[in-house]
């Protein structure tokens, strides 16, 4: 057996030495996937990409047991993780804005309505994917990855086990359904 497969029966079997042995063997993906997210998003957006692994890191060691079969599926997890982390801070950050205790400043208005408009878009997304995920739950797995996590068509396909052509379709589909939902 390889080590990753070993890895993923201990972390399956609830033992938190191999999440931490998990995320150090993957830590490099799992940054890869976590700058490709932000470099996305990046206007307006103060996390940092050590910062999102970390958290996802975190929220691994609380969901204790995780079942992932693969490094596919824990590509696939570590998204919906990520995608999460993301919307939490961009809601949190609304929040904060909107009545929290800190004073606001801003010299340059229109750099908080950018960041305002990425924030509400995020928050927007993800309701419209939850939404989604009740009828077509591929369609978010493979919007989860390709937007917040930024893989590309042939990476999707391997996570999922599907072909290009079927992810590229599915990627259409979601864009229109979830264009319909924004509107």
């Amino acid at each position: 057996m390889s080590e990753l497969t070993q890895l993923f029966d201990a972390v399956n079997a609830g033992d938190r030495l191999a999440i931490d042995r998990l995320t150090a063997v993957m830590y490099q993906e799992l940054h890869q996937l976590a700058h490709r997210r932000l470099n996305a998003s990046a206007r307006g957006n103060s996390l940092e990409t050590t910062g999102l692994v970390h958290e996802s890191y975190l929220r691994f060691l609380k969901a204790g047991r995780l079942q992932v079969t693969d490094r596919a599926h824990f590509v696939a997890y570590s998204s919906r993780v990520m995608r999460s982390i993301i919307v939490d801070y961009a809601r949190k950050h609304r929040a904060e804005r909107r009545g929290g205790a800190a004073l606001q400043v801003t010299l340059n208005t229109s750099v908080a309505d950018e960041a305002h408009v990425c924030e509400e878009h995020l928050i927007r997304i993800n309701d419209a994917l939850e939404e989604l995920g009740k009828s077509e739950p591929r369609l978010v797995q493979v919007v989860e990855m390709r937007y917040f996590a930024g893989l590309d068509e042939r990476e999707i396909a391997e996570v999922l086990g599907l072909t290009e052509r079927t992810v590229r379709r599915d990627w259409q589909k979601a864009r229109l359904l979830l264009s319909a939902a924004l509107e």
